[in-house]
Parts: C-alpha cells; structure tokens; sequence
C-alpha cells in the first residue's frame, strides 16, 4: 500500500504548506500548523459523489451560463417557531443552507436546537445527529424541557458517510449536526477533531445540502480565546456563522450573527435560560437598564443598534483617585484603546481632566458595543461619576465624538429616538444632525448638539 502523501495546513488562514513550519507564510501566524492526509482529486471526488448519492451531478461538465438566464426567484424560507433565532437568521432557515453554531460549553447550543426541532418537527421532518450524547441522553433532555418526543428524530453516529446514507433515506428538511468536531470521514486517516477531518466532514455536510435542499446546522466548539475550534475556512465554507454569548452567573444569553449570506450581520437575538430550555426575551431592552430608585451619579442610558434592531443600554463609570503613577483604564463591552482616545478629547476640547484618576466603564447586561455611537454617553457617564452629579432624570444620549471635539451623526438617528420615545424618556442629547426639526419625537424633547462642550453643558 502506497504511502499516504500529508500537508500542513493553517487553522487560521486555511493556506497549505508541503512541511511544517513555525509560522504560516500566508497570514504570519504562529504554531498554527496541522498535518492532515491529502488524497488525490480523483478519488475524493469519486468518494463524495458515491457517498452523496449524486454520482450523476458529479459526472456532469458544468457551463458558463449569463446571469440574465438565471431565476431570481426569492429563496425559500423555513419559520423556526423561535422569534429571536428567526431575526439573527435573517427571516428563518433557507432550504439548502449550512450554519455554524458556536459558543462556550453548556451556554445553550444543543437545547436552542432541540427546541427548534421540538416546534419545527410537527410540520417539518428533522433529524438530530449526536456525535457527543447517547439517544437516551437525547430523550431525557427533550422530556425535561417539555418537547412533544413523536415528531423529533435522532441519530447517534460520527461517521459521516453514514450520516449521509441515513439523511439520504430519510430526506430531513433540517439537519442537525451535534457537533462537527466528533465528525470522521472513512477516506481520512487522521483522528475525528483533526483539521483534515472538520474539513472533509463539513464539506460533505455543505455538498449535501446545496444539492438536496436539506437546511443543515452544525454546532461547533470554541477554542479558549472565543473562536470556532478548527481550521478557519470552515466559517468560509457556511452560510451563516452564530454565536452565543453570556457571563457564566446570568441567565441570558445573546446569539449573534456574524456572518449571513441571507441577512443582516451583527444582528441581535436574546434569550434568558430557564429550567424548562431557552426562553425569548421580547423586549431585551428591559435587561440592559438596571432598575434605580433615584438618578445615580456615573450612570448614561444610550440607544445603540444591533443589526436591524435598536436596543436601549446603561452604560455605567467609575472615576476613583489612583494612587498608582499610570491610572488604570478599564472597559468592559468597550474597546480599550477608543476609552483612553474619549478621555484624551474629554480633557482637551471638554476641560476635565482624569490624568490622576482611575476610570472603570462597564455595559450593563453583559453586552459588548462595538459602534461610535457610544462615544457622548461614555463621555457623559464619566464626567457623572467625577463630579457625583447625576445625569438628569430620563436622559438619553448617543453620538460619535471626534478628535476636534465635534459631536458626528451616527446611521439611523430617527429610529433610535422612537425607541428611547417609545421606552419613556423625556429628554435625547444627540449629534445636530441627528435631531429632527421640531426638537421633539413624540413627548420626547432633542437636544441637537455639534460640539462636546454643547454637550455637556445640556447635561448639566
């Protein structure tokens, strides 16, 4: 028997190398490197196409064809019965489409699924393919959270040929795989977990959905800095790549898309665990404000915007004298760098001054802004805590600040003042262009300011 040929390839990057090295040459990253078993183009494609049951598609030559000759019909949509898992997915599962679930162990991937399946199954043939549990482990988890067992089908099998025999004998409308690392391929020699084996496997999984229609989701594991175990071109090869976040001591949970050929990114879905499974959270702006019987000094409500949705959030600080020579400077949900740049322009074109002072920022809920928009509300919530002076009583703020000092207008000022209009409050300090022309959204009264000293001197 001939010598299997092996490559490295970069768990990073994808890129492949004939011998291993300390770094990859194509993105410089470092001990990323992973031997896998190469087989020749021949027998892979042979193998997939007798495997998939598509020998005949995979004979057939494919031709160049203009793209005014092509349907554009909308694609087809599937209603998970979920709400909040529908909006991240852009609208429900689109037939033949592969998304990629991650997130921390036990954080609420294989119940999300199972619930899905447990509404879904009724109407919809799926399968529930385990690689990690036994069936009865299945069982008892569907008995517990209270899922109807008749329409629900489960399989416990890692093998993926016959994985695919069974998805061919069936015909599921959804598949799910539980997870792709205990996923192996009988062409490979290499270990179920290893590079080749996540890539082989999900590029079946992939082939088969694109040709059956079949909507396949895969759960995947997180390495310990927050990303999907794996080679990296296995997010190139989904459609859609979900993650669940959550603090270890709350109950909710946030999924985010991050990836979605059939919808909107950054989108926002959030869940609060319960002991009957996941439940949805039809108004998650409720858990990002804490519940103050009186206005509290350090404390900014702003209205940020995840994806198609706006979301009011407490952004909270803390300014405390230090008695180190470097204060110390700490965002949690906040990008550091940009902390350290707001207080910077604070002093400068706002005159107060924290040189001398330890500065803490937090999120409340647990959530993590990534837009400008939360520029002022920082900014605004820092001076609070400074001077122990509350913010005035239903106050709302957002806007980008600049270097100079002016106050930017942030995409979708209109709607983000109808939600903090439609949650009660009476006052919005937001950037000039963001106000409307009469000043005022309902019993909302807006403030349109342009630069930061306009800015705090309408906070008061």
């Amino acid at each position: 028997m001939a010598k299997a040929k092996t490559a490295y390839v970069c768990t990073d990057c994808g890129a492949e190398h004939p011998k291993w090295q300390g770094s990859c040459a194509e993105c410089g990253a470092w001990n990323t490197l992973s031997e896998f078993v190469v087989q020749p183009a021949k027998v892979a494609a042979a193998g997939g196409a007798r495997n998939s049951g598509y020998a005949g598609k995979a004979a057939g030559a494919a031709k160049v064809t203009a793209l005014t000759e092509v349907a554009t019909a909308t694609e087809s949509r599937t209603l998970t019965g979920i709400g909040e898992l529908d909006r991240v997915l852009g609208g429900g599962l689109v037939d033949g489409s592969v998304v990629l679930i991650g997130g921390d162990p036990g954080i609420g991937k294989s119940t999300l699924l199972l619930q899905m399946l447990g509404r879904i199954g009724a109407h919809l043939p799926g399968v529930y393919v385990t690689g990690e549990e036994s069936l009865a482990q299945v069982a008892s988890r569907a008995q517990r959270l209270d899922l109807p067992l008749e329409p629900l089908q489960a399989l416990a099998e890692t093998c993926i040929e016959r994985i695919l025999e069974q998805a061919m004998a069936t015909r599921p409308r959804v598949l799910i795989i539980d997870s792709i690392q205990t996923i192996w391929t009988e062409l490979l020699t290499a270990a179920p977990g290893s590079v080749s084996q996540v890539r082989e496997s999900a590029a079946k999984l992939t082939r088969f959905a694109k040709e059956s229609g079949t909507s396949v989701l895969l759960v995947g594991h997180v390495t310990k800095e927050g990303g999907i175990a794996g080679p990296r071109v296995l997010e190139h090869m989904v459609d859609a790549v979900l993650y669940f976040e959550g603090e270890s001591g709350s109950r909710f949970r946030v999924l985010r898309a991050f990836k979605n050929r059939f919808g909107a990114v950054n989108e926002l879905g959030v869940f609060a665990m319960s002991d009957k499974g996941l439940r949805e959270v039809p108004n998650p702006s409720a858990i990002f404000l804490s519940a103050h019987s009186e206005p509290t000094a350090g404390s900014a409500v702003m209205v940020t915007r995840e994806g198609t949705r706006p979301l009011l959030v407490e952004v909270q600080a803390l300014v405390d004298q230090s008695s180190l020579g470097n204060p110390r400077r700490v965002a949690l949900g906040l990008e550091q760098n940009r902390l350290a740049m707001l207080l910077a322009v604070l002093h400068r074109h706002g005159g107060v001054a924290a040189y001398d002072q330890d500065v803490f920022v937090n999120v409340v809920g647990g959530i993590r802004v990534q837009e400008t928009a939360a520029d002022l509300p920082v900014l605004l919530a820092i001076r609070s805590s400074l001077r122990d002076r509350p913010l005035p009583d239903k106050t709302v703020a957002f806007g980008e600040v600049g270097l100079s000092g002016e106050i930017r207008p942030v995409p979708n000022g209109e709607e983000r003042l109808k939600e903090a209009s439609t949650h009660g409050f009476k006052r919005a300090i937001v950037p000039k262009a963001n106000a409307p022309k009469k000043g005022r959204v309902g019993e909302m009264e807006v403030i349109g300011v342009e630069r930061l000293v306009q800015a705090l001197d309408a906070a008061g």
